[in-house]
């Protein structure tokens, strides 16, 4: 055995040279021409995405229309003024929507982000083709009659499913069927709102769990194709047009952080309302087929205290934009709204959570307006509607451009961003978890939403190999070899066997000599002999662990010999245990703290 010092052949092996043999496969991005195809693809997906979006508002309707007027109708009707009970009809409806997801599909309960989720995760991406079918019926039926929900949650899981039924038909990797799935959920949001930019916010900060082209692409072609769709329908876009604005201040800027502040203490509220309504319901000892009719009955009761606080509630949104609500009439519907909707969630009803939350912003900004700096009427709910939204979602980006697209006005997004921004922040710090993420930990999945690049893509061999290697010599023989790895003072189970020149033929290790014994070679074989003509997997000090991590997996091996791309020599060894090095320098960094100025 013999110790080879690499240190000085590792520094002239072309270290900082870029262009050598393997720089030209390196690039920003890893994304290839298959992108084309999958963009290809979303179309048709968005295409179906619009049809499932625009066919769910008409559901709806006639929802409504059926529930509380007795007409098959796709007139847009409101519910309030219906001739019938207001509590009695949502009852009904909760009944209906226990018993489709009793024998139906139990996925359609809830508001369909942490289902899609757990798909993407858990799932392969695979939805079932019920889900497509009963997850709009169901949310047609709940909101229709008078359920306290929105329809984004449901078509982003009925254009989820949509988007995965195409994929399953297709011979398409787990990634690409996780993009189409998200694209489909991209288009259906686009459909129903007009907010193709927040659609894609909402991939990238929610869905997609990563940053690249590759899934990037198809879903920004779907949200666009989408939202080009929409309009061949006549459907409106900005829904809420919002002129207003405010100047900008010391003061101000202080109102918007306030203004963030207060909604992300409303988002805990909130996420703690639902979640603990849905403890209550865990405790019954009833069949959860049953919860609904009483989470419907509690709506109910709400609706004769606050018609208002019944269905979608676009007319409050519109109301409170144009600053005709009055304080004692937001402050009542921000309350009553807030029950009915955390225990119909609760009780597993099928229905959204986005557009129930900008209502419940915006009334709380209602009631703040008096006491903050003038600013346009509408101003202040907008910004509590959004900062609401960005904080309960975790999505900040999303909530801003949402709002900013909802309204038509970009003259709002520095407010905009700075009380999403700050609404964020407050809700990182006190939950651990989201709305939408709280039902997944639940199921007893954890999952992370942040998003780093792979230290393994910016970390090279040569830093973290080992440069002073042990090595044996190809003129020991099998029993010398089979003598030495059997030595209780040999440090290690693998070792580079070299010539003369250092130049490798083969790696030895435990398993390797009893092959050769079985095999029936004679014990004075040298270990040159018994490498002649093997296959030799090396590593180069110049390449990206990435690469190595993906080639140590594919070989099956713990060790690679490092040798030099010039002259083939050996200059280091590299193993699992130095990866993760990696791993324990990145820990320094975050935990390590270092002044550079003004440290003695």
């Amino acid at each position: 055995m013999s110790v080879i010092s690499t240190k000085s052949s590792a520094s002239a092996d072309n270290a900082s040279k870029i262009g050598d043999k393997a720089s030209h496969l390196l690039s920003d991005f890893t994304t290839d021409p298959r992108v084309v195809v999958i963009s290809a693809i979303a179309v048709f997906v968005a295409g179906a995405g619009v049809l499932a979006g625009a066919g769910l508002l008409q559901l709806i309707k006639l929802a409504t229309n059926i529930a509380y007027f007795g007409r098959f109708s796709f007139a847009d009707l409101k519910l309030q003024d219906s001739p019938l009970g207001l509590w009695t009809v949502p009852v009904a409806g909760a009944l209906i929507i226990g018993l489709m997801a009793r024998f139906g599909s139990e996925k359609i309960r809830g508001h369909g982000i942490p289902e899609a989720i757990e798909a993407i995760l858990l799932g392969r991406s695979r939805l079932d083709p019920k889900v497509a079918i009963l997850k709009p019926l169901s949310s047609a039926v709940s909101i229709g009659t008078g359920g306290p929900f929105g329809a984004e949650g449901p078509i982003i899981m009925t254009g989820g499913a949509i988007g995965s039924l195409i994929a399953q038909m297709l011979p398409v990797t787990d990634n690409e069927r996780k993009t189409l799935l998200v694209a489909g959920a991209a288009a259906g949001m686009t459909t129903v709102f007009g907010t193709p930019i927040a659609a894609i916010m909402l991939a990238v900060e929610l869905l997609l769990f990563e940053w690249t082209p590759r899934s990037f692409i198809p879903v920004t072609v779907a949200a666009v194709v989408a939202a080009v769709g929409r309009t061949f329908l006549h459907m409106p876009a900005p829904l809420f047009p919002f002129t207003g604005g405010v100047d900008i201040s010391v003061l101000q800027l202080g109102a918007w952080m306030l203004i963030g502040i207060l909604s992300g203490l409303l988002s805990g509220v909130l996420t703690q309302l639902v979640y603990g309504c849905e403890d209550i319901f865990l405790k019954l000892p009833i069949h959860w087929m049953w919860w609904p009719l009483m989470g419907g009955l509690v709506v109910g009761l709400g609706g004769l205290i606050e018609p208002q606080a019944l269905g979608v509630g676009y007319d409050n949104l519109a109301a409170m934009l144009s600053g005709e609500v009055v304080l004692k009439a937001a402050l009542l519907l921000l309350v009553v709204k807030a029950v009915i909707w955390s225990v119909a969630l609760g009780s597993g009803t099928s229905g959204g959570v986005l557009a129930p939350l900008l209502i419940m912003g915006g009334a709380m900004g209602t009631v703040l307006s008096g006491y903050l700096p003038a600013a346009s009427p509408g101003f202040w709910a907008l910004l509590a509607m959004a900062a609401t939204m960005g904080g309960t979602m975790r999505s900040p980006l999303t909530a801003t451009f949402f709002a900013v697209e909802l309204t038509g006005n970009t003259h709002v997004l520095l407010p905009l961003i700075a009380a999403c921004g700050t609404a964020h922040g407050v809700t990182v710090l006190l939950m651990r978890r989201s709305i939408l993420t709280e039902k997944v930990a639940r199921r007893g999945h954890h999952l992370v939403r942040e998003y780093r690049v792979d230290p393994f893509a910016l970390t090279r061999v040569r830093d973290v190999m080992t440069k002073a290697v042990e090595t044996v010599s190809d003129t020991m023989t099998l029993h010398g070899a089979a003598a030495f790895l059997t030595n209780p003072k040999t440090g290690h189970p693998s070792f580079p066997v070299v010539d003369a020149n250092h130049h490798v033929l083969g790696v030895i290790d435990p398993p390797s000599v009893l092959r050769w014994r079985r095999a029936g070679k004679h014990r004075t074989t040298t270990l040159s002999q018994l490498l002649a003509g093997s296959k030799i997997t090396v590593a180069y000090p110049d390449e990206y662990l990435d690469r190595l991590a993906d080639r140590l997996m594919q070989v099956n091996v713990s060790h690679l010999p490092v040798i030099s791309r010039d002259d083939q020599r050996l200059v280091g060894y590299i193993g699992w245990k130095d990866l993760m090095r990696v791993r324990a320098r990145l820990q320094a960094e975050e935990t390590q703290k270092t002044a550079f100025f003004g440290a003695r």
